[in-house]
């Protein structure tokens, strides 16, 4: 158990090589082992492109023959825009497959180890689950409910505040916590803002990372009466696809005009005048954008911890004060009246960023966090 939980480590961590870069589909990692020697190894790099387990066989060629395979999620069994694991495993002779957990996709769910078992394959499943489902969190909220996963990304000074009362917040928190703001955005497909975002300060919304390449993310801008202006930043910039959604009752040629420079506008029914924002985010789910950076402002961010689609929460704080009660703060408009309805975070967590502070938790009993911790568990410790 020891050298197995020693070679499955190394396959969680090639999984994350990927991380922002698969979606829909997991990070998945593999590693082959023969005698006591990595032989190969591979992990998934982008949706379409060749699964873990097929880099890690054609690495290891005919050493793969008896060998045992680590993978982080359990070899897919059907056709897809590429063929079956089990089936490519099972061709190339292997006697053994550890698995860290139970695909939660309907399609396989266990119908890859059925498959390598009924060839005679050793099949051990449940090895370091917790950590394997921790690290698809994304994936399995979004195959196991068809919503995104949510973050909820603020950044303030000690009170609470993201701006004084004047309106000025660039910048409140250091570098070294926007640029971790950046890197998120670099492992979302969405980026969520509102439409007084962008008429206030037209923001580009892109990923700028020292150094390095990044991703941008798709735009997306909540917006209950197509009042978007038609000169916005991101409507020209060529970065990224632009979404906007808005309400059935929005103006039709606002809408076209929209349309006319490049956004793609999604309607969804009204909820107390704004953007229903639980439809809103199915539409987005279906598009399979199976991640969402929440940065709109103190509505948007109560909104969807309100209605329950926030998973997670990444607070950067800096240790200032602003004062002021004229001054917006991050989730003024949540409004709790008593103690017993607070908004609960667990597994929480606190980092130093050259100064400034990365408050991280998760949304307790709310969003996909149940959804994936239970999905941790699926196969836990069994040996097949």
């Amino acid at each position: 158990m020891e050298r197995d939980a020693y070679y499955m480590k190394k396959a969680l961590e090639i999984a994350a090589y990927a991380c922002g870069r698969t979606s829909p589909n997991p990070l998945v990692g593999s590693v082959i082992v023969k005698d006591d020697r990595i032989v190969g190894q591979g992990w998934h790099r982008k949706a379409g492109t060749p699964h873990a387990e097929i880099h890690a066989l054609n690495q290891a060629g005919e050493l793969a023959k008896g060998a045992t395979v680590y993978v982080t999620l359990e070899p897919c069994s059907h056709t897809g825009r590429t063929g079956p694991c089990a089936d490519a495993l099972v061709k190339a002779g292997v006697k053994r497959v550890v698995i860290a957990m139970v695909d939660p996709n309907p399609a396989v769910a266990g119908n890859g180890i059925r498959k390598l078992e009924a060839a005679g394959i050793e099949v051990t499943s449940g090895l370091m689950a917790k950590e394997a489902a921790e690290l698809n969190r994304i994936f399995i909220k979004w195959i196991s409910t068809k919503m995104p996963y949510v973050i909820v990304k603020s950044a303030m000074s000690l009170d609470g505040k993201i701006a004084t009362d004047t309106g000025e917040s660039q910048w409140i928190t250091n570098e070294a916590a926007r640029g971790y703001g950046h890197c998120l955005r670099d492992v979302c497909d969405g980026i969520v803002v509102g439409i007084d975002t962008v008429i206030a300060d037209d923001p580009s919304l892109t990923t700028r990372l020292n150094g390095a390449a990044g991703k941008n993310p798709i735009r997306i801008v909540l917006d209950s009466r197509a009042r978007m202006p038609l000169e916005s930043k991101m409507l020209h910039d060529g970065q990224a696809p632009v979404i906007v959604i808005t309400t059935k009752d929005a103006d039709d040629d606002k809408v076209q005009a929209l349309e006319n420079v490049g956004a793609t506008v999604i309607k969804v029914n009204a909820k107390d005048g704004h953007v229903d924002i639980r439809e809103a985010f199915a539409e987005l789910g279906a598009r399979q954008i199976s991640s969402l950076l929440i940065e709109g402002g103190a509505k948007i961010v109560s909104s969807v911890i309100r209605e329950n689609l926030a998973d997670e929460l990444m607070t950067f704080i800096a240790p200032i004060l602003i004062g002021g009660k004229d001054a917006p703060s991050a989730f003024g408009a949540l409004g709790v009246s008593h103690l017993a309805d607070a908004v609960t975070l667990e597994d929480v967590s606190v980092e130093t960023l050259d100064g400034n502070y990365l408050f991280r938790g998760y949304f307790k009993n709310r969003g996909g966090r149940d959804v994936y911790r239970t999905c941790g568990r699926i196969g836990e410790s069994q040996n097949n």
